[in-house]
């Protein structure tokens, strides 16, 4: 799973996870997906992803295990009347090769921008609903609390054929302002904020990892 920004890492395709604070009309649905990662060096990955209801809002949370590798990254928000999303929590972990870390952000820590978890969900509701359509820049805290920043373009609608089924998507590639030769797009499904149909990081024109949905099921 990966690390934001656009960084080497072994977690850096899944938790390239982004933030946007601007508010957005469509509101989340609790769902539970599957997803298979394919990363350039590593062996591949089956992902699970839930976005849930909770007392004081939602709860997004990731984790995947292989034999050596595990992690997760979890992530808590509500709300507000506008439809802004305001971090509450953040935890993640992982496990390589017997090494351990730990991480946590408490709401105090979160209070100016979305830990990464919830930044996914803000990110796709700020691009479905069209809130920005050029220089759209968005701002999130990295694991350690320390801020990040990214640029992202809307490429349009088009309709995707995946283990999952048929989707319509819409796409959206991302890039860091200091890092031009790299890149991601991702496929979002327009009616469900948050979850992830594709995504794709390149690197100096080469494909370095994909994402693909395998499994969806909401209630």
């Amino acid at each position: 799973m990966p690390a934001l920004p656009l960084r080497s890492s072994w977690l850096l395709p899944l938790f390239l996870l982004l933030a946007g604070s601007a508010a957005a009309a469509t509101p989340p649905q609790p769902f539970d997906a599957r997803y298979h990662l394919q990363v350039a060096g590593w062996p591949d990955a089956d992902i699970q992803h839930q976005l849930q209801r909770t007392g004081t809002g939602w709860q997004s949370e990731m984790s995947t295990k292989l034999p050596g590798i595990s992690g997760h990254e979890m992530g808590r928000f509500r709300l507000d009347e506008d439809g802004r999303v305001h971090s509450l929590y953040y935890a993640s972990g992982y496990s390589l090769l017997g090494i351990q870390r730990s991480y946590r952000l408490e709401r105090d820590a979160l209070q100016t921008w979305p830990d990464r978890q919830s930044a996914l969900v803000a990110l796709s509701r700020q691009a479905i609903d069209g809130n920005c359509t050029s220089d759209c820049r968005v701002h999130y805290l990295d694991h350690r609390g320390r801020e990040e920043r990214i640029d992202y373009r809307l490429l349009g609608r088009e309709t995707l054929d995946l283990p999952a089924g048929r989707f319509e998507a819409l796409r959206v590639e991302v890039t860091e302002p200091d890092e031009p030769d790299r890149h991601l797009v991702f496929d979002f499904l327009p009616r469900m904020p948050g979850l992830l149909l594709s995504m794709t990081y390149y690197r100096d024109g080469e494909r370095r990892s994909h994402l693909t949905l395998t499994r969806l099921d909401s209630p």
